[in-house]
Parts: C-alpha cells; structure tokens; sequence
C-alpha cells in the first residue's frame, strides 16, 4: 500500500519543442499551419499562446514583439468541464 501511494505522487510527463525560422512580417498562421501538420493535429484542436494571450492567425512575430528564442505555448483546445 505505501508503494501505491509513494508511486502515485509522481506522474510522468512529455512535451514537445518544435522550432520553426520564420520572417518577422509573416503572419503566424503559416507556423501554427505548420505545427499542426508536423504533428498531426486540427488547428481547431490547439491553442497557440504568447504570456498567456492567445495568438490570432493574423499576428505577427512584429506585432506581437517576438524576438529571437521567444516560445509560444501550445495547448490542446478544452470546451466544458462545468459540472
């Protein structure tokens, strides 16, 4: 039972890093396009987020003021969870 217990406060977890080169003028749209498609996801599944801000298809590296080495946090779409 405490080998249940002790095994059971861990939890293992993956995440995913994919890097992509893109111009600063080009809409963002491209890479989510680009993420989805490596990953084989819908771009309906995910969430593209900058600090905690969602990204629109039409913003850009610009627009949003990202520089070199910034993430973007992608996150699977979630709808419902009210009980």
């Amino acid at each position: 039972m405490a080998e249940d217990a002790a095994a059971a406060q861990h939890i293992q977890l993956k995440a995913v890093e994919v890097q992509f080169k893109i111009k600063k003028s080009t809409p963002l749209r491209k890479l989510m396009d680009a993420y989805c498609s490596r990953l084989g996801l819908q771009a309906s599944q995910v969430r593209f987020m900058v600090d905690g801000e969602r990204i629109a298809a039409d913003d850009t590296a610009e627009k949003l003021g990202l520089e070199d080495e910034d993430l973007i946090d992608v996150a699977m779409e979630q709808t419902g969870g009210n009980l």
